[in-house]
């Protein structure tokens, strides 16, 4: 492990208009020396720039999550979201001129395989004619992140966000569960206009941005700005079909079980955050506590985790605790001029900090043990592997989970984690779907796309029961998903890696220590080959192979019956 590398070191130059130009008229001169030496240069040069990019890009993006109310960060990420499809513009030509040299071998023994598949799809997402969509989109994006940001409620005596309300919605008080929902969806209705309008705006924005690039419909574009070389909507579609026809009838008998448990006369949504009768486990301690704890449980598990947990520490790179302004959710990001990652959540005293940060945390030592790859192309896997690095890393903390809730609480927690991990399935096809048939008729009403989300619930989640939530009831849940808004067609990615994830969890009962070793040589590998390929090289089965789930539901409902 190197000197600690601290996080207020590093710094990127802001790049301008003029200096992107100057500095791909500099990598188009090499290329214009022919011959091997010149392009071996060039690439060098050009992964360097890219870097360098990349850096300023997260350290923007980063501190306007960290204060989405700081007019100095709000102008950054404007700024830089302005400067993003110059950038792509430069570098989409550069792609297409690399791809249209005759030495394809040549390229390839420079590159590697996969890195020019991925330039092969770059190429097909972008032209001059979307690049003031692009801002456009990025400006809606960020709208929506802002507005959710802004919400405040008082619940409990005290004053909190979104995030601030996880307490009270998995509360063993059924009254301050409902309170917290009810609270919770009166901000969606009260902002449900300004939700829908933006939105609304964004599929068509997309659409139109997808006919501009001679797309009929944005979904095949999604499914190319998402990288993904390997399957395609079809295959997503059986997966779906897989999880309707095996996941959704074992999450409605647990839920059936629970409600039988709690002595409830019908199970309403805001009973189905609270998993166990005696109330979720919840971390031992405070965000000082929990850090701590997980130091040692990290040392346990394996020297590499541990180490890399210390650096990541010591040099500042986790941002755990929530507050006023702060942009809600998790995430990992990173700097790859310099390959540390960094670690942004928001601890809220539930069990859903230990998730997030165990999550994230898999994300980022993956980013950290593929560091050295050649190409920053293949830091990062398409989204979908990357979510088997955090997924993962959930599952393979199990052993080791009483450091953070206590022993007592322990088996209560893993039992919690898969309960929650196998409802998450339905919900996630769920909004996969949603958006399929979104972008599948972009002139769709608001109302319409209401209606869509209650008939798809109804398919994957038939036990939901909103009660008195008229926001929700009348089809509203899917617009506290970021992800929808954000990172279209991104949500499936988790689904299919928990597949992969949990297959980590069955393997890891039978030998613990050979599972981490073949975790961490799959984090090793970063982004070096398409999803399934990187999938059968840790010896998992793809979510897409037939019967993928059988076995995963099988030892799942073996070990929730013990």
């Amino acid at each position: 492990m190197p000197p600690t590398i601290r996080f207020a070191d590093i710094a990127a130059e802001t790049p301008t208009r003029d200096s992107l130009a100057a500095h791909y008229a500099e990598l188009n001169a090499l290329l214009d020396r022919g011959g091997a030496a010149a392009r071996a240069e060039a690439l060098a040069q050009w992964d360097r720039l890219r870097r360098n990019h990349e850096t300023w890009s997260a350290l923007v993006h980063l501190r306007f999550a960290q204060a989405t109310d700081d007019p100095e960060a709000k102008a950054a990420r404007e700024y830089a979201d302005a400067l993003a499809p110059v950038a792509t513009e430069h570098e989409i030509a550069f792609k297409r001129r690399l791809l249209a040299d005759p030495d394809r071998a040549g390229l390839e023994a420079a590159t590697g395989r996969h890195a020019p598949r991925l330039w092969e799809m770059d190429v097909t997402t972008f032209e001059p004619v979307i690049a003031a969509d692009l801002e456009e989109e990025a400006r809606l994006s960020a709208r929506y992140t802002e507005l959710l940001a802004s919400a405040r409620f008082e619940i409990g005596g005290a004053t909190v966000n979104i995030s601030g309300l996880a307490p009270f919605a998995e509360d063993p008080d059924r009254a301050t569960r409902h309170e917290a929902e009810r609270l919770r969806w009166e901000f969606f209705a009260a902002n449900g206009a300004e939700l829908d309008s933006i939105y609304d705006a964004l599929v068509r924005l997309r659409h139109g941005m997808a006919r501009k690039l001679g797309y009929e419909t944005y979904t095949p574009l999604g499914y190319r700005r998402m990288r993904r070389t390997d399957y395609g909507p079809e295959e997503v579609a059986r997966y779906r079909d897989e999880v309707a026809e095996r996941v959704v009838p074992l999450v409605a008998r647990l839920l059936e079980a629970r409600r039988r448990e709690n002595g409830w006369d019908r199970l309403r949504f805001w009973d189905e955050a609270l998993v166990d009768p005696e109330g979720n486990p919840k971390p031992i301690g405070d965000h000082d506590t929990l850090v701590a704890q997980a130091r040692e449980m990290f040392d346990r598990m394996d020297p590499r985790l541990g180490a890399f947990f210390r650096l990541m520490e010591e040099g500042g790179f986790l941002d755990l605790k929530n507050r006023p302004g702060k942009a809600g959710g998790g995430f990992c990001t990173s700097f790859p001029t310099q390959g540390v990652p960094f670690i942004f959540a928001n601890f809220n005293g539930t069990h859903h900090d230990i998730g997030v940060f165990t999550h994230e945390m898999g994300h980022a030592f993956q980013c950290w043990e593929s560091r050295h790859l050649p190409l920053v192309d293949l830091l990062w896997p398409t989204m979908e592997a990357a979510e088997i690095h955090s997924m993962g890393l959930e599952f393979l903390t199990h052993p080791h989970v009483g450091l953070l809730v206590g022993e007592e609480a322990a088996d209560r927690f893993r039992r919690m984690h898969l309960i929650t991990s196998l409802a998450f399935l339905p919900y996630g096809v769920c909004v996969d779907h949603f958006q399929h048939e979104v972008y599948a008729r972009p002139e769709a009403t608001p109302e319409e796309r209401h209606a869509i989300w209650r008939r798809l619930e109804q398919r994957y989640m038939p036990w939901t029961d909103y009660g008195d939530l008229a926001y929700p009831a009348k089809g509203g849940r899917w617009q506290a998903k970021h992800h929808i808004y954000n990172s279209p067609f991104y949500y499936i990615d988790y689904t299919l890696a928990l597949c992969c994830a949990m297959q980590f969890w069955v393997r890891a009962k039978r030998d613990a220590r050979a599972t981490l070793d073949a975790y961490a040589a799959l984090c090793r590998r970063g982004g070096s080959a398409p999803f399934q390929e990187l999938v059968r090289s840790a010896g998992l089965v793809s979510p897409f192979a037939p019967g993928a789930l059988a076995e995963v539901v099988r030892e799942a409902e073996a070990a929730l019956a013990a």
